[in-house]
């Protein structure tokens, strides 16, 4: 489970997903042979977590091109540009979609002479080796996560996570749930703290799931519940994963982990971030300009499918909140351990 196959595979053409939506309680997969039907897994949260929608999004652009069935080279590339345009507003805070969508429309342009069932092969290939890659990615950041908390004087730690960045965030491993897993098979983890993450509750659903499937020791705790637990000295350090990095260090990720920092800073906790390089966006100088999804009302609305809110009272229901750099004790990602100031070391990082 943790190289991630129950996450996503290509199969007979199609791409198979597994409904996370019905985790832990169920064990269903949502078949998607088209565009149109990605788009709305990665929407509609059957798979989420910024690496593993990244990869589907190139997958979605390759079911784009094997699905065309005619002779012209324009009406083709007609086709992928709206299957681009289509796979990017599925979610937009998670960098990864648009580096994954970017990288298959470079790969289009540079074999844009090339016949239209050269080109079809090209993306379904380069799906594949996406997927790949994220899988070793994983394991580096595990490696360096690994590494980077071993300054901790404890023998054994207790780590403290949110929402779901393992294996089904991911093609595979994960990115704070690799740097756990890492630190497992060194037998130095004693306890993972997982919060519920509200209202989506992918910690309760799929955190703890992971954990369990693989003999980790976990408690899950509610969002509230950190504080009082750090103030007892019972967290070593925090570890959560990333949607999107400004070039300051500035991190958006599920709302909740904003206020983990804080609260990570008034006890001395280190706080970490594990993320790919993928997931830093050059082209944003501050957190301040990461778009931040806003979700259906109805999740926190409703809970198991019945209304405790009465309609006549709003709901806000932003899906990530940004963490300031200044809150950050480094950012973990393939290349190695990015430390204050972040637009050097990051810039270092991306060019190693």
């Amino acid at each position: 489970m943790a190289d991630g196959n129950l996450t996503l595979k290509w199969e007979e053409g199609c791409l198979v997903l597994i409904d996370q939506r019905k985790l832990p309680l169920t064990e269903s997969y949502v078949r998607c042979c088209d565009e149109k039907s990605v788009a709305r897994a990665i929407r509609d949260m059957v798979v989420r977590g910024a690496p593993a929608i990244g990869v589907c999004a190139a997958y979605g652009l390759a079911l784009a091109a094997k699905n065309y069935q005619g002779r012209s080279k324009d009406e083709f590339l007609s086709v992928i540009r709206k299957a681009a345009s289509l796979l990017s507003q599925a979610r937009p805070t998670a960098v990864n979609l648009f580096w994954a969508l970017d990288r298959m429309e470079v790969l289009v342009d540079q074999n844009i002479q090339a016949p239209v069932a050269k080109i079809q092969a090209l993306l379904e290939a380069e799906a594949k080796k996406m997927e790949a890659e994220d899988v070793h990615i994983n394991r580096q950041i595990g490696k360096n996560g690994a590494e980077a908390l071993a300054a901790c004087p404890k023998e054994k730690l207790q780590l403290l996570t949110h929402c779901n960045a393992g294996a089904l965030a991911t093609a595979g491993y994960g990115t704070a749930l690799g740097v756990v897993r890492s630190l497992h098979a060194q037998h130095r983890v004693k306890k993972v703290f997982v919060d519920e993450t509200r209202p989506y509750l992918q910690g309760a659903r799929l955190t703890a799931w992971e954990l369990y499937k693989e003999g980790i020791p976990a408690w899950v705790i509610t969002d509230n519940m950190a504080a009082h637990f750090m103030s007892l000295g019972k967290i070593d350090a925090v570890v959560v994963g990333a949607d999107r990095i400004a070039k300051n260090g500035d991190t958006a990720n599920k709302i909740g982990t904003l206020g983990l920092s804080v609260l990570a800073r008034n006890w001395e906790i280190p706080f970490f971030v594990a993320a790919p390089l993928s997931t830093l966006d050059g082209a944003l100088c501050h957190g301040k300009d990461i778009p931040i999804e806003q979700r259906d009302p109805r999740e926190v609305r409703e809970v198991m499918g019945k209304t405790i809110i009465p309609d006549s009272i709003q709901v806000k229901n932003p899906s990530f909140d940004v963490t300031g750099h200044a809150d950050i004790t480094g950012i973990i990602t393939e290349a190695g351990v990015a430390y204050p100031p972040y637009e050097k070391t990051i810039d270092k990082l991306k060019g190693s």
